[in-house]
């Protein structure tokens, strides 16, 4: 009798700041569920080839590339290289984003506030638009889902600390429910997720490596959260069991 031998057709995702943090998280549990993975980087070449010879090692599929997402050459090399690697894409993790150090708003200069924006608005909408042209099944595509990481800074504003990254994350917000409305009927899902206070580097970027432990306190759940745990929620978006889902932005912030 002949051995009958099904393929399971792996899907891919492209994860931008894939290399640490909440980025890294996403990539372990989307790989131990199936997923070959793209991944982005702008500095850590070192992490991003560790991640991805551990990738590897779990049987996934994967490459990273060097790309500063607030650079639309680089986002546009970023995705021929998923292209030719690939052929296909499935799914968009938009994770890159800038924070700077902590200070009042009366101290922040034009310059740091576009370099904020350039990454976090204009670079994510960039990404999305190249996901679009892939996944929407107006220009061929079969569909797909879109996750953009947000903060909860977009809720609570970051008085004292960072109010122009909480003001791109809050555009981040608005940017999912429009991109959500306006592709639903073309195959794509856009879904958000806000992490509250996470145990990543990123806190060292804003000048307050141990920031966790000074607020900790007003955090319902009385911690900081893993990026394993935001990760977690990512994947749930990205599955067929959030297939209802679009518009959506899940709160991963311990109850703040």
């Amino acid at each position: 009798m002949p051995i009958l031998r099904i393929s399971l057709m792996r899907k891919i995702a492209l994860i931008t700041g894939g290399s640490r943090g909440i980025g890294a998280a996403t990539a372990r549990l989307l790989a131990a569920r199936g997923y070959d993975l793209c991944i982005s980087y702008r500095e850590r070449e070192d992490t991003a080839r560790a991640l991805l010879a551990e990738l590897r090692d779990s049987g996934a599929e994967a490459i990273a590339v060097r790309a500063d997402i607030s650079v639309e050459a680089n986002v546009e090399a970023l995705f021929a290289a998923a292209d030719r690697q690939f052929g296909r894409l499935d799914a968009l993790v938009n994770n890159a984003g800038m924070l700077l150090a902590q200070t009042r708003a009366e101290q922040m200069s034009a310059a740091r506030i576009n370099a904020i924006l350039q990454t976090n608005v204009t670079g994510t909408l960039l990404c999305c638009r190249e996901a679009i042209k892939r996944l929407s099944t107006a220009h061929g595509g079969n569909g797909g889902a879109i996750v953009n990481v947000s903060s909860g800074a977009a809720r609570t504003g970051s008085p004292n600390e960072y109010i122009d990254y909480a003001a791109s994350k809050g555009a981040v917000d608005t940017m999912t429910v429009g991109l959500a409305r306006e592709l639903a009927g073309e195959g794509i899902r856009v879904n958000g997720v806000r992490p509250g206070p996470i145990h990543t580097d990123m806190h060292a970027d804003g000048g307050e490596p141990d920031r966790i432990e000074r607020v900790k306190a007003r955090i319902p759940l009385g911690r900081g959260g893993q990026p394993e745990e935001v990760a977690a929620a990512i994947a749930w978006l990205l599955s067929n069991e959030a297939s209802f889902s679009t518009g959506a932005i899940i709160d991963v912030t311990g109850g703040s």
